[in-house]
Formats: structure tokens, C-alpha cells, sequence
């Protein structure tokens, strides 16, 4: 077992390799304060020429052990992936995939389990530095070392790998991967701060994850395995050569096709050809080949167009938008719905509104909490004209949403101030670039078409980049064949006022922060444009919610009271908390107002000098007991019955006559004394008539 070890900011990060997983190619701990996550990098020996595609696969689990918990629910064992590790297991693979040589097809599997939690630091840094390591002291060929940091900002403070607790302060939370030069990955969700503030974030990050790259060079040196041979998958030279020179000339009208469908159709045919012209007995060439040697030429023939005639494959201006239309209120019986179509990709947005008993309630190793907004991101095959099995949300479905969720949570209410959980569905009716920020404009419109106060509209775009050697190209907007063949995925969204998410993903080894002002500036100006567009169709929240959804009324009552409140049969449903806080809620005002008016009456204190509807309860000689709450009785001595002389108590109140009276005293065994002639308002001291009743004893 071999130990090492740096000071990072506040903390010592620990890592250790040789003690646990030595079967793996390589393996390591990563320790922070009382947080340790086991990270394994496996890599199989034999090439998978069957593929298209880097087999790289990142798991990340938390193990509840690790916090000191057996799981809930009858099985008492780990189960699904939560979104937590879903989303972790997708910042692993980010800024780890882009490091691997072109035609690397020998599967790859980077597995990370959090092994203790001290439910203060955050294990999904941890794993992101763990599979660099890991990587870096084994016998795989990669591209790195990498590091990956969490920055805060506190009171106008970066801060280094902020606490959970420390984040409830910080309005960022970012985390950004790179390596010794470049930033490679950046998630980011902001409370609307200024660019330029990312910008600066991002440099701190990058500038403080250096020692954690010093960590893995001195690991390497001291315990790395030299690396192995391994056979990249690469395009036959003269198949390539026939492929080109049959397919560039086509390629060119290919890309002036101003749509998706077009192109596709276009691309298809071309294959169709070349594979009929190229696969024959007599060739060992397969159709396969054929296909993966014409996205060479396609990839090299897009980028080629757009850097040497200065043009996009469907004719925009590098900074150019498409087409965008807005529409709310389309669904008759939701509670909010907006449409927004930008080009050829288009989001639904559905938004509902629930009650507290509604909320998500979230069983994380750092505790349990509840979640009152959500936003879930559905892309069905046909809005890319595919047939699929639909089997439920995917990593990407689960990525999308929770970045568009993300870019929405700093301008929804708080509860207080609108006490309803709020769901937001978009369902992606096309997709041709960047359904995320489609959803996270679609999903505004939404939520003012519902009624919720967001504090200002979000809006978001897309942007990505071309570099071939000097040349540099910032495209905003980018298609899906431009985020295909394109070096950078960069999504920014956010309001007027500033920035609310950032997600950037790299195919190359890194950009210059250069670059990163150029796309958030860039960014910046097409937000604008598009919130324009989305104002012009709805420009602020409606006043009030939809007539179906549920009308919420909040009371607060005292914490010893919550026992005797059961929820009252009048057809609202009644939520209680554990700090008094009590929801009634219901589409029926009627039975809303009455359950209210039950819970009151159960729950409020008599207050002296208050007047009350009391009603006759029982009649004795020295007076009338009458209730003025539910449970709670008091006297009428006769002598305050009336302003006149009353002999008999019969002849001025019955059983189950009501009439109001005015609480004078609680004498000291908490007996109620009560007025019937004080709660007249016309009554004056000194105005009764007659002489002084008989004071006779109470009696219960």
C-alpha cells in the first residue's frame, strides 16, 4: 500500500492506491475530511471492431453503509440508481472520454463507490479525481492527468470545495474539470451572477486543481504501470480515398440543405451508392467500413465548409438564431403549458401544481430533504423520427432535465410565498440542437402560464466551436450535425440580470479562457434575444393560478395543538408539518373556508377581550354555559346576561340559542368568564339598570 498526500485549501486530500481492488487495472481511495470513495479503472484486451463508438461506461454508487444507514424499503439493499449517481456517474465520463486516442474501441469500465460519508464533503469530486488516478497509475493509455474542483462563493468569496452546508450560503455552485493547461468540463448553477464572475470562478477552480494533477504525476512516477499497446480502430487508407473522392462533390450540396430531414435523406442515398460501388465479393471491404470511412469524410467536409466559406450547413450567420415562436395556454386542463419552438427542436412544458404532501422526498447519505420543485425531461424516438422502445428516462433524459432544473430553481418562490410544490414536464416534440435549453424556455413560458411568481423569465442557448489550428469559431445555436462534428457542446442559460446554469463539454483537450469569454459573451446576447421573443408572448407571471389547480390556504398553529387537529371531512385536503405550519388546500372555496374555520376553532387560544359567537350549551339558575370555540366553554353569569334586572335565566336564553359575548376573564384555574351585555358595541360602564345580581357560587 502506498499513501500520498497534499493540503487542498482547508482539507487534506488523501490518496491511496495498493490496498483495496488490486485485481483492477487500477485502483484508488480518495479521502477528504471523512469522505472516502474506492475508484477502479478495468479495461478489456481485445478491440471491439463490431462499434462505432468509444465503449466507456462510468458507474458511481453510493453505499448507504457509508453514512451509517440500512436503506428503506422492503428489499433493505441498494436498488436503481438515484439521480444523484446517475448525474455523478455523467460528470465522471465528461471531461475523462475526450482524453483517449481517436480509434480506441477496447472497452472500458471506471466503477466508483462512496465507502464513507462524513455527510460534509461532497464524494462526486472525489470520484471525478479518482478515475483520473486511477487511470493515470494503470496500464491504460490515457490522455491525462486530469482534476476536477467545486468552487462557492460566499459573501462575494470563492470558496474550494464548499460543504454542503456552506453551499445553503453560496449562490454557486460550480465544478470544473481540467488539466495542466486547459479547462475541459464546467457545471455550473448560479443565483443570475454576472459573466464575467463565472469567468473568474473558473480560473480559481482551475488554478487550485494544479496540486491534485501534482498528486497524480508524483503517483505515476512512484507506482504508475508502464503502459500497454493498444490496437486503435482506424479507416483502411485506400477505402477512405474511395469513399472520398466519391462522396466530397455530393457532400458539398449536402451541406447547403437547409433541414434535418433533407440531409438525412441526402446522406442516405449517398451511402446507398457508395456501398453498392465499393462492397463487393471480391472486396473484404463490409458496409460497416464503408459507413464509418464516410463520417470521416462527412466530419472533415463539415468542418471544411464552415471554416474555409465562412458558412453553416444551413446557410446562418455564425452568430445567427433560428427561427423561434412561443404559444401558452394551448392545453385546456393543465394548469400551465407553453410551446417553444426554435428551429427544428421543439419542447412541450407542462406544469402542475401539488400540495406539500406532493414533494419529492430525498433519502441522500448527507440526509433526508424535501424537494418541492421539479423538472423532468422526456425525448420519445419519434422526435428524431426513429423507432424505439420507450423504456423510461435515460442518463441523457435525467442529465437534461436536471440542468434545465437547474437554470429554473433560483427564480422560482419560496415556499413561503407560494406554498405549492410545482412540477414541470417537457416532453421534446423535435429535437435538431440543444433540446435542453428548448426546455428550459418552454418550461418559463410554463410556469408564468401557470401562475407561479418566478422572479424574472430564464432563457438558454446553445453555442459551439470549430478549431482547426489557429481558426477559431464560435457558433451560437448550433444544429445537431454542428454539435456532432463540433469541438464544444456549451449551454448557458439564465435571465436578464445574469447567469443560472452553465454546462460546458469538450471533444478536444482543452480551450483557452479566451475562448470561454468569447461563448459566455456570444451567449449572453442570444439569451437576450430569445427572452425578447418569449416577453412578447406572455411578459410576466399570470395573477392567479389556473381554476384547476388546487387554492392553498397556510395557517400556523401551535406545535402542541398538531395532535388534536385530524383532518376535517369537508373535502379539502388538510397537510400538517411538524412546526405548526398546517396547508388546506382543495378546488372547492366552500369546503377550504369551512375546513379553516374547523381548524381555528380547534386550535386558537380564547383571548381575553375577543368577542365570540357562543352558543347555549346548559342553563342553570346563576346563569348560561355556552361554547364560543369547538371544546372550549365559559360562563354568562346572569348579572351579564343583560343591562336590565333579570329574574329568570330562562326568559333571556335557551339551550342552542347563539348570540356574541366578550371574554372578560380567565381566572387562575383557567376558567372562562364571559359577557353577553359587554359584546353589545353600543355598551358603556356604568350604563346598567337595576340592582346588582346575586353572585352565587359557579358550579361544573
Amino acid at each position: 500500500m502506498q499513501k500520498f498526500e497534499r493540503n487542498l485549501d482547508r482539507e487534506k486530500i488523501i490518496i491511496e492506491t495498493g490496498r483495496m481492488a488490486k485485481q483492477a487495472d487500477g485502483a484508488v481511495t480518495v479521502q477528504l475530511g471523512g469522505t472516502v470513495v474506492l475508484v477502479t479503472a478495468v479495461c478489456s484486451k481485445r478491440l471491439r471492431p463490431d462499434l462505432d463508438f468509444f465503449p466507456m461506461t462510468c458507474e458511481y454508487q453510493e453505499k448507504t453503509y457509508a453514512a451509517g444507514k440500512i436503506p428503506g424499503g422492503f428489499f433493505k439493499r441498494e436498488g436503481r440508481p438515484t439521480e444523484k449517481e446517475i448525474l455523478t456517474s455523467r460528470l465522471i465520463d465528461r471531461p475523462i472520454r475526450p482524453l483517449f486516442g481517436k480509434g480506441f474501441m477496447n472497452e472500458l469500465q471506471l466503477v466508483a463507490i462512496v465507502i464513507s460519508s462524513d455527510s460534509e464533503n461532497d464524494s462526486d469530486i472525489l470520484a471525478m479525481i479518482g478515475a483520473s488516478t486511477a487511470l493515470t497509475i494503470s496500464d491504460i493509455p490515457f490522455n491525462g492527468p486530469i482534476a476536477a474542483v467545486r468552487v462557492g462563493r460566499i459573501g462575494g468569496e470563492f470558496v474550494l470545495n464548499p460543504t454542503f452546508k456552506e453551499l445553503e450560503s453560496s449562490d454557486l455552485d460550480l465544478v470544473v474539470a481540467g488539466n495542466r493547461t486547459s479547462v475541459l468540463m464546467v457545471e455550473s448553477g448560479s443565483k443570475e451572477l454576472p459573466e464575467d464572475t463565472l469567468l473568474d470562478a473558473i480560473k480559481f477552480g482551475h488554478k487550485e486543481m494544479q496540486v491534485i494533477i501534482d498528486l497524480q504525476e508524483e503517483m505515476a512516477k512512484a507506482c504508475g504501470k508502464p503502459k500497454r499497446e493498444i490496437a486503435l480502430r482506424d479507416v483502411d487508407a485506400d477505402l477512405l480515398k474511395s469513399v472520398k473522392s466519391g462522396s466530397v462533390a455530393k457532400l458539398d450540396e449536402v451541406n447547403r440543405l437547409s433541414t434535418k430531414e433533407q440531409r438525412e435523406e441526402a446522406m442516405d442515398l449517398l451511402l446507398k451508392d457508395l456501398v453498392e460501388k465499393l462492397v463487393t465479393e471480391e472486396s473484404e471491404v463490409s458496409e460497416k467500413d464503408v459507413k464509418y470511412a464516410l463520417e470521416e469524410v462527412e466530419k472533415e467536409e463539415v468542418r471544411k465548409f464552415i471554416v474555409e466559406k465562412r458558412k453553416r450547413v444551413d446557410g446562418r450567420k455564425f452568430d445567427e438564431i433560428r427561427k423561434i415562436t412561443c404559444e401558452v395556454g394551448l392545453l385546456p386542463r393543465t394548469h400551465g403549458s407553453g410551446l417553444f419552438t426554435r428551429g427544428q427542436t421543439q419542447s412541450l412544458s407542462v406544469t402542475t401544481l401539488g400540495t406539500s404532501a406532493d414533494e419529492q422526498i430525498i433519502d441522500a447519505l448527507e440526509g433526508e430533504s424535501q424537494k418541492g420543485f421539479m423538472l423532468h425531461y422526456n425525448f420519445p424516438p419519434f422526435s428524431v423520427g426513429e423507432v424505439k422502445p420507450m423504456r423510461g428516462p435515460g442518463r441523457r433524459e435525467i442529465g437534461h432535465g436536471a440542468l434545465a432544473e437547474r437554470a429554473l430553481r433560483p427564480v422560482m418562490p419560496s415556499k413561503d410565498s407560494f406554498p405549492y410544490t410545482v412540477r414541470v414536464v417537457s416532453d421534446i416534440l423535435e429535437s435538431n440542437g440543444s433540446s435542453s435549453m428548448a426546455t428550459v424556455c418552454a418550461s418559463t413560458l410554463s410556469l408564468m402560464d401557470a401562475g407561479v411568481p418566478v422572479s424574472d423569465p430564464v432563457s438558454g442557448i446553445a453555442m459551439g466551436l470549430i478549431k482547426e489550428g489557429k481558426e477559431v469559431i464560435i457558433l451560437t445555436d448550433i444544429g445537431g450535425v454542428e454539435d456532432h462534428y463540433g469541438d464544444m457542446d456549451f449551454k448557458a442559460a439564465g435571465t436578464k440580470n445574469g447567469v443560472t446554469a452553465l454546462q460546458m463539454d469538450l471533444k478536444i483537450q482543452g480551450i483557452s479562457y479566451e475562448v470561454l469569454k468569447e461563448a459566455l459573451e456570444s451567449a449572453k446576447k442570444a439569451r437576450l434575444i430569445i427572452l425578447d421573443k418569449m416577453m412578447q408572448v406572455i411578459g410576466q407571471p399570470k395573477n392567479d393560478v389556473s381554476a384547476f389547480a388546487p387554492k392553498i390556504v397556510v395557517l400556523k398553529i401551535n406545535v402542541e395543538k398538531i395532535g388534536a387537529v385530524i383532518g376535517p371531512d369537508t373535502g379539502a385536503t388538510v397537510d400538517i408539518d411538524d412546526d405548526g405550519t398546517v396547508q388546506v388546500a382543495g378546488t372547492d372555496p366552500k369546503a377550504i373556508e369551512m375546513a379553516v374555520a374547523i381548524i381555528k376553532g380547534i386550535t386558537e387560544e380564547p383571548e381575553v377581550g375577543k368577542v365570540y359567537r357562543a352558543k347555549v350549551k346548559k342553563i342553570m339558575n346563576f346563569g348560561v354555559f355556552v361554547e364560543i370555540l369547538p371544546g372550549k366553554e365559559g360562563l354568562v353569569h346572569v348579572s351579564e346576561l343583560s343591562n336590565t334586572f333579570v329574574k329568570n335565566v330562562e326568559e333571556v336564553a335557551k339551550l342552542g340559542d347563539e348570540f356574541d359575548v366578550k371574554l372578560t376573564e380567565i381566572d387562575a384555574q383557567g376558567r372562562l368568564n364571559l359577557s353577553k351585555k359587554q359584546a353589545d358595541p353600543n355598551y358603556k360602564p356604568g350604563d346598567d339598570k337595576g340592582k346588582p345580581q346575586d353572585d352565587s357560587r359557579r358550579r361544573r
